[in-house]
């Protein structure tokens, strides 16, 4: 604990001298001699550095050529590679070389729309090599979603597969891309599209350039130098419109953060395996599957699958035996998925894992009880720590690099050196201790945590307003008596669907464009496996069988926005609760959806609607 209580108090007393410390450990073109600069908003202005080279050539040049830096796991496909660091720099300077010859150059975006292969990979890092700016967008997105991220980010290719493999469905990538680039208004120059064997597609009419036709014609690339804030890529994350909001990440503070994280948040050494059990199309994937296990010099797993089903729950315990993985970070969803299976865990290894030191989990809140039973399972710590697509790096957690092991259920840990938070109220006055806040970080932001969205100056400069000096989380919490901190969920309409944000106003948007919808509300209901789930409250303009409108609700929200955001759970009520001014009370549809006591507010104009409600609410639930 005494390493971490050092940390925090130098990290906040002297920033740019800890971050200039930690940016000693990253291979620079130009050193930088500045931490934190107000002026440009930026950490480590003056230095230069090619963030490929760090995470590839480096470790080839520092005698790491021939240790694992790739498994690829895929269950789904019965296939197993491995890439060591010298083949990993082959694959991808000559990925790097096939996406120039198409007149990508600095500055210049490439969208990767593809599914969970080392060509994912390879495409991320080969547009860092020449300075691209990269935009992975989840594979499961649909046409809508992806035609949005081509108009914000205007890329200069698109990247491809021909399909991706969710569980054992197969799902053809070629209608959804040309789908997308219909109804996009930028109109993307060149499409190359990489053939799994899985299911081929057909692009003998030219619509998309074959992978490894125009692999084996390119020549490799060389690093280019880039300055610390040149952006490294764009993730696009639900805004609380529906409209996406592309998250810009640097180079220079990216690479010192996720770096300097590795071995003092989840204590990880070079040469050791980790694995986060993520998408790359999500942040998690960007930092802790791809980009932060490369900087360490450590080897990654690339994984392929389900927690069940491919085959079954006992694959994530296979994996982290047979690769000797350290360090695993996942969902609670997934160990619930998991626990549900095999409550017992007859499907446990018998060696009970001598390899693996700890468990991470993040992207919702970890349920006490889930914590309990696989810590009684593994014997090991189980730590629940948190941060955000904008913040790029765990912002709370249990620092166990740093020799600290508290941890209490129900809570996310501590903040991270570099980190400091406040618990405020509306008025931006901090609250008692124990009281329910809006959580908020003093500025300036760490390394490593977005400095702007893209083309959207105004919404960035919107998180740092309600609060003078402080980046307001969206998210609610409080810090109890022994500074752990608790984050309990989010402020606005963004909720978390098994680690995924998605946006209940671009659901109700979706649901109000269906013939026989008059009005809706979507809410974020509690669900023992997946964390929350989407409920729709909708209000049918004529009469309709409910089961034919609730059907066609679920069917275009499915095809608008995607199978991750569906709404399962339909409520065609006669009328919405409001208040005197019109707005829905949304608080009261969540707590009939969750089974709460409902208390009834002063300020409702239809009270009737609430007991209508409960009733519709209950027979739909016997």
């Amino acid at each position: 604990m005494h390493d971490y209580e050092k940390s925090t108090v130098e990290s906040l007393a002297d920033p740019d001298r800890f971050w200039l410390k930690a940016s000693s450990e990253i291979a620079w073109i130009e050193a930088p001699s500045i931490g934190w600069d107000e002026g440009s908003s930026s950490w480590f202005p003056d230095g230069q550095l090619n963030s490929c080279y760090n995470a590839v050539d480096r470790h080839v040049d520092g005698g790491r050529a021939d240790q694992q830096a790739i498994i690829y796991e895929s269950p789904v496909t019965g296939q197993r590679q491995v890439f060591t660091y010298r083949e990993l720099q082959t694959e991808v300077a000559k990925t790097a070389g096939m996406i120039a010859a198409q007149g990508v150059q600095k500055g210049d975006r490439v969208i990767i729309y593809m599914p969970m292969i080392p060509q994912t990979v390879f495409a991320m890092l080969a547009c860092a090599r020449i300075g691209a700016v990269h935009s992975v967008v989840f594979g499961g997105f649909a046409p809508p979603e992806l035609a949005k991220r081509i108009d914000d980010a205007e890329p200069k290719l698109l990247l491809t597969a021909s399909c991706g493999i969710e569980g054992k469905k197969v799902i053809p990538y070629q209608p959804l891309v040309a789908d997308s680039l219909a109804l996009a208004a930028h109109q993307v120059p060149a499409v190359i599209l990489f053939q799994r064997k899985t299911l081929p597609a057909d692009i003998a009419d030219g619509w998309a350039q074959d992978w490894s036709e125009q692999l084996a014609k390119a020549d490799p690339a060389d690093c280019v130098p880039l300055m610390s804030s040149d952006p490294l890529y764009i993730l696009y994350t639900s805004g609380t419109t529906g409209t996406p909001k592309g998250v810009v990440r640097d180079n220079g503070g990216h690479a010192v953060a996720l770096n300097w994280s590795m071995r003092h948040v989840y204590g990880l050494m070079p040469g050791e395996c980790f694995w986060a059990a993520s998408d790359v199309g999500w942040v998690v994937g960007h930092s802790y599957i791809v980009y932060a296990p490369l900087f360490a010099g450590a080897t990654l797993i690339l994984y392929e699958g389900k927690p069940v089903g491919t085959p079954d729950a006992g694959e994530f315990w296979r994996i982290i035996d047979r690769n000797q993985v350290a360090v695993f970070f996942t969902a609670p969803t997934a160990i619930r998925a998991i626990r549900k299976k095999d409550e017992n865990g007859e499907l446990y290894p018998a060696n009970d894992l001598p390899s693996l030191r700890a468990i991470f989990l993040a992207g919702e809140r970890a349920d006490p009880d889930t914590i309990q039973w696989l810590e009684n399972r593994l014997g090991r710590p189980v730590i629940d720590h948190w941060w955000q697509t904008e913040l790029g790096w765990p912002a709370l957690a249990t620092c166990m690099g740093l020799g600290d092991v508290r941890r209490k259920a129900g809570s996310a840990g501590f903040p991270v050196p570099g980190y400091q938070f406040h618990v405020l109220d509306d008025d931006g006055e901090a609250v008692a201790q124990g009281q329910v806040g809006n959580i908020a970080i003093k500025c300036p932001l760490p390394p490593g945590c977005y400095q702007s969205l893209w083309g959207n100056k105004e919404g960035y400069q919107k998180a740092f307003l309600s609060y003078p000096g402080y980046y307001e989380t969206g998210d609610a919490g409080f810090c109890d008596a022994d500074g752990f901190m608790h984050v309990m969920g989010r402020t606005d309409d963004i909720i978390n669907v098994a680690g995924h944000r998605l946006s209940t106003g671009q659901m109700e948007g979706a649901l109000a464009e269906v013939d026989g919808v008059s009005e809706c509300a979507v809410i974020g209901a509690d669900d023992p496996l997946k964390g929350m789930i989407p409920v729709a409250f909708v209000v049918a303009s004529a009469q309709q069988k409910e089961t034919e409108l609730a059907a066609e609700c679920i069917a275009h929200v499915r095809s608008e926005i995607g199978a991750v955001a569906s709404v399962r759970t339909i409520h065609i009520v006669a009328a919405l609760p409001k208040t005197r001014s019109g707005k829905i009370l949304r608080s009261s549809l969540r707590a009939i959806a969750n089974g709460h006591e409902v208390t009834m507010p002063n300020t409702i104009e239809n009270p009737e609607s609430i007991a209508a409600i409960l009733s519709k609410v209950e027979n739909t639930n016997r």
